[in-house]
């Protein structure tokens, strides 16, 4: 019986000199079928670390252009992010020149209305003089008035 359940025979088998049975050495003449086998095993073995070699440089070189692009990406980014961040120190440092600026115009407007106030206060104590000056000048001209009529008065009666 044959221990394949397909049927095929193994490349052993197909190998193995036919007088030789289980168990017993095989005959002279199989030796060059070992050397061949022997050979076969080395050629694949080279085939195969060949495969491995050129499988570990292809995934050196993938690793490569993938950090050479990963890095590229971020130093993309990165220079918009130093943009961003210039951008924004340039905007705080107007920021405080404004607040700075607006601080002393508000400083400045503040003097300006109490000057403002204090000359509309002087112009209201001139005109309350001004007034107070004509209700003076009233009140004399009345008593001036008075006293005319009643000199014109006391000079009409001594001549009466």
């Amino acid at each position: 019986r044959d221990p394949d359940a397909t049927g095929a025979k193994s490349a052993f088998q197909l190998l193995k000199p036919e007088g030789a049975r289980r168990g017993q050495p095989p005959a002279a003449n199989s030796l060059p079928v070992v050397t061949m086998l022997s050979r076969l095993l080395k050629e694949h073995q080279a085939k195969q670390n060949e495969r491995k070699e050129l499988q570990e440089k292809r995934r050196r070189e993938a690793i490569a252009a993938a950090t050479c692009l990963t890095e590229a990406l971020v130093d993309h980014l990165n220079v918009g992010v130093a943009q961003a961040y210039m951008n924004q120190r340039k905007l705080d440092h107007e920021v405080k020149t404004l607040q700075v600026q607006a601080a002393q115009f508000a400083k400045q407007t503040g003097q300006w209305i109490g000057m403002v106030e204090n000359f509309n206060q002087a112009l209201k104590e001139i005109g309350d003089v001004e007034n107070w000056a004509r209700s003076i000048e009233l009140d004399m001209r009345t008593i001036a008035t008075a006293l005319e009529y009643v000199y014109k008065g006391q000079l009409q009666s001594a001549s009466s």
